[in-house]
């Protein structure tokens, strides 16, 4: 079952609205920005939580974050090996 939807009246530049209304097709506008604000609310989200982590146990350092995004890489280049050779 869908969500209720309701009917509002938003300003925007005429630039950004013009772009998205070609971008949208054939979901349409409303639907087009409705899932950008989802999108932004989900982050907004996460940044509160990111927030109440670091408060609680410090902020990760951009070393730490280097560290896992390498092993990200690597765990993903081992997978896309083994994916070839059982091709």
């Amino acid at each position: 079952m869908s969500e209720p939807t309701g009917k509002y009246s938003i300003t925007m530049p005429r630039d950004i609205a013009e772009a998205a209304k070609a971008r949208s097709g054939l979901s349409g506008l409303s639907a087009y920005v409705a899932a950008a604000v989802a999108r932004q609310i989900e982050r907004d989200n996460l940044n509160e939580l990111i927030t109440v982590a670091e408060a609680e146990h410090e902020p990760v350092t951009d070393e730490e974050i280097q560290v896992l995004r390498d092993q990200l890489t690597q765990v993903r280049r081992e997978q896309t090996e083994r994916g070839a050779s059982a091709a």
